[in-house]
This record gives structure tokens, C-alpha cells and sequence, in this order.
């Protein structure tokens, strides 16, 4: 539909305006930004606010020489380990990446400025004029600002100009117009709905990952303390061996002294010698296990210099069972159905394949899309009378409707039918995670309770095992019993020292293993990270 000519609807000042004000409008809009992103991928102590003081950070380890024994306590080392962890800085940039892709999707909505200049020039042969032959030149030159909009509206206001002259007359002659157009989607690709459905997977793209990230992090933080821990006990072991060893030796003494004087036979000093070379045997696997802990420690630390693997670890936190009280295994199971990162990272999974259900069906509809078009024109032979006269009576407008639809749209109908099914794997995958959440709760719950009666029980073995030393001792002395005999009580006495030092270590390690399979174990550490509830 065509429509010129005046008139009280578009008569003098009816249009331009409503042109100007959605030029300015448009201008504005295409001055803002987007407001910054509040989460940062920021993993570590609360930060806390002093009264006169901007915000500062707990100090995030503590002070080192690049040489030397490293000295680290439990929450020492998961402070280092969060700051210099080269596998955690990996992981660290997914949400950055992601929050990049959010900008991508948003940036459909940012408004363009365009700008045209074209110069057109013909020339008429004289034999067809059956005069002189004459020139025509023409000048068009534009600026406009276009945005499309959430509802699935595209907008363009524009200025244009126009001159032209030619031999063919003698004055030049300019136009310039001030237009507007509007498109409006009105069945696909129109609403907000489905305009905003990819900014929405994309933030929901980004919020998973920051649960992804969080899940690593406790990952993280667990296999530190374990390692921690580990280390701990193998020290402890070496320890015992040792202690273990000069008993050997020293009972060796005391057996070849009593065959000096014929007490024993012979024959007595084939088993001390054995228990000596156990004892050896089994010191030396400890420090093996040692010298691989300590490197895997140090791993996870990366401490600073330019070879830290030859630096020694001296722990100044030693396993010892803490006062430790838990909840009922419900509560616990609560908070991991609340908490657990990869849960959490699976609902909002499900968030996006519903999302992607509203775009599929968008795209079954036809596309129709209404248009309208706006302008004022002003006419004279210079340009500063040209944009003067646009306040004139002349107008234009050009509106209608355009319809397509695919016939068949076996596509769009496959993509619809598969995020159907998707959503509903999807939901099923979370109530299957569910499922499994509550078993690794239960099951790390049990295997507390397990290591913490344990504790009790291996304390009483090494005391009876003591007690058992002492006896079958004394009667060597007296010579009732053999050496190996005493051998095998020491021998027996040092595993149960082994296994009430190892009971502690598990415990703590237990401990551990259920905070993070709840989730809850950032929060019980005092350590902060996106993704949290």
C-alpha cells in the first residue's frame, strides 16, 4: 500500500516528530552497555570487610622462600593449593569462555550504524538526442541507525540525501528524507519468549559451568587433605619402622649374647636375623611411598621457584580424630540434594533443554511479519533548503504483510520432535542423579561410622599386642619362649601400631570424602567459589 500526499493525520510537523523521537531513541539505546557480570571465578577465603577499609582477602598462603622445607599446616596447604594449582587456573577460564558466549548471544540486540555514499553518473549519446550529447550525475548519501528487538521487532531510522544535476537543466536538484521502518514478526520469530531463548541457554550455559567449576574445586580441596593426610601416615609408618628396626637389632643383641652363654642354640639366630631384613624390607617401601606422596603433594601445591620438586614438606598438622559430630544421614542426604555441583549443574541442563522445546516450536509456525515504512521528504535545489523542507506537507508510507510456509517443514518438525525427547531424558538423567547422590551419601555415611568405630578398635588391638610383647619378652628372658616367637609378637605389635595410625588417617580421609559428596565441603573450609546455593 502506497500512500502520498497531505493530510491532517501526516500533515505539517504530524510526522517528523515521531521520527525524531525514535532516532533519538534509538541513538540512546545504542549507548548502552550492558551491566558487568557480578560472579567472578574467584576460589578462596571469605572476604571480609573492616570498618574504614575497602574489602581485603585472607592472606591466601602463607609466606615462603622459593628454597628450602616447605612448612604447612591442613588449611595452609588447601589455601596454596587454590591459589597456584595449574590445573585449577585451567579450569578457571570455562566460565570466562562461557560469560564471552553470552555477549555473542546478547549482542543480536545491539543497534548498527550504517552509512552510504554512492555517485552515479550517465551520458547520452547525441544520436539519440539529435543534439549534443549531455551528462547526468547523481549523488545519494545516508546514515541510519537499525536494532532488532526482543519482541522480535526490527527497527531503522534514517537520513538521506539526494542531489542531482544534469545539462539537461540548469538548476540542481536535492532531497533528503527522514524515514522510519518497523517490522514486526507476528507468528515465528516474533515474542520474547523465543527472541531471548538463546541469551537464556547461554546464561544457564554459564551457570553450569560455574557448578562444573565448583565440583572441581572440591574435588580439588578433598585430594589435598587426603594427600595431605596420606603423607602424614607415611611418615608416621617410617617412624614405626624404624622404631621397630633398632628393637630387631637390639633382640638380636640379646639372642646372640644368650648363645654366647648357651641359652639359646644356634639355630635361634636365623629368625632375628629374618625379622631385621622384614623390618628393612619394610621400611624401605615406606620411604618409596613416601618420596611419590611427597611428589604428589607438591604437584598440587606448586609451590614457587624453578624446581620445586626437590623441596622437602614438613606438615605441622598430624593426624589426631577430631571432635567431629554428624547429623543424621537424612540431613546429610538433604544437603547434598540442595548442594551437590553436579546436580545442580544437571537441573540447569534441564533448564535449557526446555528452552530449546519453545525454540523448536517457534519454528512449526509460519512466518508472517507486518511492515511499515515512514517518511518525510524535503525538495529544493540546495541541501540546506532540502533538510528545511522536510517539515513540509509531502509524506510517504508503505505497509503491508508477507507469508511464507514451507509446504512440508520436515525439518523444523524433526528439531522439534528431538528437543522433546531430549527435555525428557534430561529430566529423567536428574532424577537418575537423584538416585545416585542419595547412594554416595549413604554409602560415604556408613564408611564413617565404620572408620570411627575403627578407632576404638584398633586402640585396643596395639594394647593387647603391647601387653602380648611384654609377656612373651619375659618369658624369653627366663627361657620359656624362642625368638621367633618374640619376633612374631613385635612383628604383630607393629602392624597394629601401623593400623591405629592408618584408623586416624582414614577417619579424617571418611570425613572428607562425605563433605564432598554432600557438597558442603567449601563451605565447612571457610572457601568461597562461583556456583554456590
Amino acid at each position: 500500500m502506497m500512500v502520498k500526499g497531505g493530510g491532517n493525520l501526516f500533515g505539517r510537523k504530524g510526522l517528523v516528530r515521531p521520527l525524531l523521537l525514535a532516532g533519538i531513541m534509538l541513538c540512546l539505546f545504542s549507548c548502552m552497555k550492558p551491566q558487568p557480570a557480578l560472579e567472578t571465578n574467584y576460589i578462596g577465603p571469605v572476604r571480609q570487610e573492616t570498618p574504614g577499609e575497602t574489602a581485603r582477602e585472607e592472606s591466601i598462603q602463607p609466606v615462603q622462600t622459593e628454597t628450602g622445607p616447605m612448612q604447612v599446616t591442613v588449611r595452609d596447604a588447601i589455601l596454596m593449593t587454590l591459589e597456584n594449582n595449574r590445573s585449577l587456573a585451567v579450569e578457571k577460564m570455562n566460565p570466562e569462555i562461557r560469560r564471552a558466549e553470552e555477549e555473542i548471544e546478547r549482542a543480536l540486540f545491539d543497534p548498527v550504524i550504517g552509512t552510504v555514499y554512492s555517485r552515479y553518473r550517465e551520458k547520452r549519446d547525441a544520436a539519440i538526442l539529435t543534439t549534443n550529447e549531455k551528462l547526468t550525475n547523481e549523488v545519494d548519501a545516508g546514515i541510519g541507525v537499525s536494532a532488532y528487538l526482543p519482541t522480535g521487532t526490527g527497527v531503522e531510522v534514517g537520513f538521506s540525501t539526494e542531489e542531482s544535476w544534469s545539462d539537461l537543466y540548469s538548476d540542481d536538484l536535492h532531497a533528503s528524507r527522514l524515514g522510519v521502518s518497523v517490522t514486526q514478526a507476528l507468528l515465528q520469530g516474533g515474542g520474547l519468549g523465543y527472541n531471548l531463548a538463546a541469551l537464556r541457554q547461554a546464561r544457564l550455559q554459564t551457570r553450569a559451568t560455574e557448578y562444573e567449576l565448583r565440583g572441581f574445586a572440591e574435588a580439588l580441596v578433598a585430594d589435598i587433605e587426603e594427600t595431605y593426610w596420606d603423607y602424614a601416615l607415611t611418615q608416621r609408618q617410617i617412624a614405626i619402622y624404624c622404631e621397630s628396626l633398632n628393637l630387631a637389632e637390639k633382640q638380636k643383641s640379646e639372642t646372640e649374647e644368650m648363645i654366647r652363654i648357651g641359652s639359646l642354640a644356634e639355630s635361634e639366630l636365623v629368625a632375628a636375623e629374618a625379622e631385621i631384613a622384614l623390618r628393612r624390607e619394610g621400611l624401605i617401601n615406606a620411604r618409596s611411598t613416601l618420596e611419590k606422596t611427597r611428589l604428589r603433594l607438591l604437584r598440587l601445591l606448586n609451590p614457587p621457584g624453578e624446581n620445586p620438586w626437590r623441596r622437602d614438606v614438613v606438615l605441622l598438622d598430624q593426624p589426631v580424630v577430631p571432635d567431629a559430630r554428624l547429623d543424621d544421614v537424612e540431613a546429610h542426604v538433604a544437603v547434598a540434594l540442595r548442594m551437590r555441583p553436579d546436580l545442580n549443574e544437571s537441573r540447569v541442563q534441564e533448564k535449557q533443554g526446555d528452552l530449546e522445546v519453545v525454540k523448536t516450536k517457534n519454528g512449526l509456525l509460519p512466518k508472517m511479519d507486518f511492515f511499515i515504512s515512514l517518511g518525510k521528504t524535503g525538495y529544493a535545489e540546495s541541501f540546506g533548503s532540502s533538510v528545511g523542507n522536510i517539515d513540509g506537507d509531502s509524506y510517504d508510507i508503505t505497509a503491508g504483510v508477507t507469508l511464507a510456509y514451507p509446504i512440508i517443514n520436515r525439518d523444523e518438525r524433526a528439531r522439534h520432535r528431538r528437543s522433546l525427547i531430549t527435555a525428557q531424558q534430561r529430566r529423567e538423567s536428574v532424577k537418575n542423579l537423584a538416585q545416585l547422590v542419595q547412594v554416595d551419601v549413604r554409602s560415604a555415611y556408613i564408611e564413617v561410622m565404620r572408620a570411627k568405630e575403627q578407632l576404638s578398635a584398633t586402640e585396643a588391638t596395639r594394647k593387647l599386642q603391647e601387653e602380648k610383647v611384654r609377656v612373651e619378652t619375659e618369658k624369653f628372658h627366663v627361657g620359656k619362649s624362642t625368638t621367633l616367637l618374640v619376633a612374631q609378637a613385635h612383628r604383630d605389635l607393629l602392624e597394629s601400631r601401623i593400623s591405629e595410625t592408618r584408623a586416624v588417617a582414614n577417619y579424617l580421609k571418611a570425613l572428607v570424602e562425605l563433605y564432598r559428596l554432600e557438597g558442603s565441603l567449601l563451605e565447612r573450609r571457610g572457601i568461597v567459589s562461583p556456583g554456590a546455593m
